[in-house]
């Protein structure tokens, strides 16, 4: 792999970093674009009190030199303003309050699971890295990384398909900009109106009994070129790596690519995409594979869904067990969301978008983005020519 993303940063601490590795010279970024990402992660009906605090930049520090990288590593902070109200609990040397200790558990959260692997009964260690405030860091990373694609011709839009049982009708589309007019206009990123608007009812029917709603977003690619990834190790197939990063995200609990778990219902011949060749390339009038067969891309869209659990944080907390006292409780609360979905589609976005550019640097090989390009046109022209 070519690429290394490493973070570091707790929730109500000073500041998320990251530094990516592997990015070749001469990529250009724009400020404003990582920027817009990072709104867009903020954004969404259901989200709670905690993006009403943060402004979330991006903060370069080092490997961007006059808007283009320069070959080294990029490391980069996102600020939490929330710290304010945080600074005696979360500083490494100073005091750490008893009232800030996390002793009660939330079902669904890594709570008690962290508690247990530290041996400890205070899981605010565990809390403050497991949170999803983490994502801010991939957020940016994904941005960076699609600055990359876009130079190589290669764009990523996201969308949801479903919020607590409410489905968007199937659909396909053209590119990239048809995606994201229909979506990004979307209270719920969801590309169809009628849907959008049930969706946000059914987390308004949620928020009234103190629950919260979970759901699916869909990510598609379009300009991949055929030949990325690999079929001959397991590491390296790229659907595999594809549902790692997605799998990783927090409340993510299932992965699609293509047809997904629907192709285990269906007949061969009404699952496999038929080859035809036209205009000097091969072509699918399908793409039930979305966009990947044997770990290798063939170049079609690619079309990967991440299915979010509902987040474990309730308004009406659930049972728990006290960790120091092993008395029965309800679960500690803390500011949440009652459906992050929205929020969640952008995320699986970036790191679709992480996984991509890796796959094509190790394809394309290269220390600039020059060389990069060159190689690239080498192989599509290659393909073009067979």
């Amino acid at each position: 792999m070519r690429l290394r993303l490493s973070t570091s940063g707790e929730s109500h601490g000073p500041a998320l970093c990251g530094i990516l590795d592997g990015l070749p010279h001469g990529i250009p970024l724009d400020k404003a674009l990582i920027d817009a990402d990072l709104t867009r992660r903020q954004g969404g009906y259901g989200r709670g009190g905690r993006m009403k605090i943060e402004r979330d930049q991006i903060e370069v520090l080092a490997g961007v030199r006059s808007g283009h990288t320069i070959g080294a590593p990029l490391a980069f902070v996102i600020r939490n303003l929330d710290h304010d109200a945080w600074t005696d609990t979360m500083s490494p040397f100073g005091p750490n309050p008893a009232a800030k200790a996390l002793t009660r558990p939330r079902p669904g959260h890594a709570d008690l699971a962290g508690a247990l692997r530290f041996e400890i009964s205070d899981a605010r260690d565990v809390l403050e890295r497991a949170s999803a405030r983490s994502t801010a860091i991939r957020v940016a990373a994904g941005a960076i990384c699609k600055a990359l694609l876009r130079q190589c011709g290669i764009e990523l839009a996201c969308h949801v398909t479903t919020i607590g049982g409410v489905d968007a009708p199937p659909a396909t589309f053209a590119s990239a900009a048809a995606l994201r007019a229909l979506a990004e206009t979307s209270d719920v990123r969801c590309a169809d109106d009628a849907t959008g608007l049930r969706m946000i009812e059914a987390i308004k029917a949620a928020q009234k009994t103190g629950d919260s709603l979970g759901g699916i977003g869909e990510v598609v690619v379009w300009g991949v070129p055929p030949g990325l990834g690999s079929h001959a190790e397991w590491d390296a197939r790229l659907d595999g790596r594809l549902a790692q990063a997605l799998l990783s995200i927090q409340s993510v609990k299932a992965v699609e690519v293509g047809l997904g778990m629907e192709s285990a219902r269906r007949r061969g011949s009404q699952v496999h995409d038929p080859i035809a060749y036209d205009g000097g390339r091969y072509t699918r009038a399908t793409n039930h594979a979305g966009g990947i067969e044997g770990g290798i891309t063939n170049g079609e869209p690619i079309v990967v869904r991440a299915a979010f659990k509902p987040i474990p944080t309730l308004a009406r907390a659930l049972a728990s067990v006290d960790l120091a006292t092993k008395e029965a409780f309800s679960a500690q609360k803390e500011r949440t969301d009652s459906c992050a979905v929205p929020a969640g589609a952008v995320i699986a976005e970036a790191a679709v978008a992480y996984v991509i550019a890796d796959a094509l640097l190790d394809k394309t090989g290269g220390d600039s983005l020059a060389e990069v390009l060159r190689n690239l046109a080498a192989h599509v022209d290659a393909i073009a020519r067979l």
